[in-house]
């Protein structure tokens, strides 16, 4: 990878700090495009080792300013973009924020990407434009819809890409991650959100709805699937899952953690944490043939391994800094 100059965009959040790593490790010359603050934070880039941070390139801008994506995109050969607003239940609030940043925030990544030739560029979807399941495992063929606004938006963004690819044969790949999970995640997901209530030495563990069953794939894993998608040369123009194969549900993982940390505890509904009804995706279990048979891929974490590492990171109290235990995190 030493030729190739690859943009990170959401370099600063959880799978965009792993993936960095993960392109350093191999040798890639990498540009994190993070956040701008006015206190210069770089989010999670700024926890690396020294001599990896100083190895990084890093861009703050804005994914909603064209002229400074065009910026951070000019010398780049590669583009990873990750950056988007996730939180499904902050799209219930503040909708036009999510269209202004992963629609129109992936037309700049998608413009500026032709404007300059890239060779590659990943676009990152997720798992809940497939709503609940229709049939199982869901393969890159399953109906898309809608069901919060958070994945309208990250339809909307598939759907720029698919035409910047078909358009101006732009070298695009929809990447498609199901639920990621592991060191440095938001507690807006539902395993830091039990860890820390637990960590935290409570007993009374406040969850939303414990019956939808997710696809969890630990975020090394997930990094991986990104980097072979990028080397891989006959997945251009193609939508790829990346999945574990097997889904869980978050009542059963959620009382799995408890009982590696604090059996005593219990789960008790919290209903501000309970989606509306039609907008909760019941069960996401992925297929993962077109990704094995295009790479190679295989998860390598087993959902054991992946949680211990979770709970072993948490367990450092100063990763757990900033996280709030008292509040729901949306």
């Amino acid at each position: 990878m030493a030729a190739q100059k690859v943009l990170v965009t959401g370099a600063d959040g959880f799978i965009g700090s792993h993936l960095v790593q993960a392109l350093l490790a191999k040798g890639a010359t990498v540009k994190a495009f993070v956040q701008y603050n006015s206190f210069n934070h770089w989010g999670w880039l700024d926890t690396l080792p020294k001599d990896e941070l100083q190895r990084v390139e890093i861009f703050s801008g804005d994914l909603r300013d064209s002229f400074g994506v065009d910026e951070a995109v000019s010398g780049c050969t590669h583009i990873l973009h990750l950056g988007a607003l996730i939180a499904i239940p902050y799209s219930y609030h503040s909708p036009q924020s999510y269209v202004d940043t992963n629609v129109h925030g992936t037309l700049n990544i998608l413009q500026a990407a032709r404007r300059h030739r890239c060779e590659r560029v990943l676009i990152t979807s997720t798992s809940e434009v497939y709503g609940t399941a229709l049939y199982t495992p869901i393969d890159e063929k399953h109906p898309r819809q809608g069901q919060s606004p958070y994945s309208a938006t990250k339809i909307g963004a598939d759907h720029l890409a698919e035409s910047y690819y078909r358009s101006f044969d732009l070298p695009v790949t929809i990447v498609r991650p199901f639920n990621t999970y592991g060191p440095r995640q938001s507690s807006r997901a539902f395993i830091p959100t039990v860890i820390i209530q637990l960590l935290a030495g409570k007993d009374r563990i406040s969850m939303g709805s414990l019956d939808p069953t997710r696809d969890l794939v630990y975020v090394k894993d997930t990094a991986e699937g990104f980097i072979r998608l990028m080397e891989a040369s006959d997945c251009i123009g193609e939508e790829v899952n990346i999945a574990s194969g097997v889904d869980h549900s978050i009542g059963k993982v959620a009382q799995t953690i408890i009982d590696i940390i604090n059996p005593n505890a219990r789960i008790i509904e919290d209903e501000q944490r309970i989606r509306p009804a039609k907008s909760e995706v019941m069960q996401l279990l992925g297929s993962t043939e077109k990704l094995e048979g295009i790479t190679g891929w295989r998860p390598q974490t087993s959902l054991e391994e992946g949680l211990a590492e979770t709970i072993s990171w948490f367990q450092d109290e100063e990763n757990r800094r900033g996280y709030k235990a008292d509040i729901y995190n949306i």
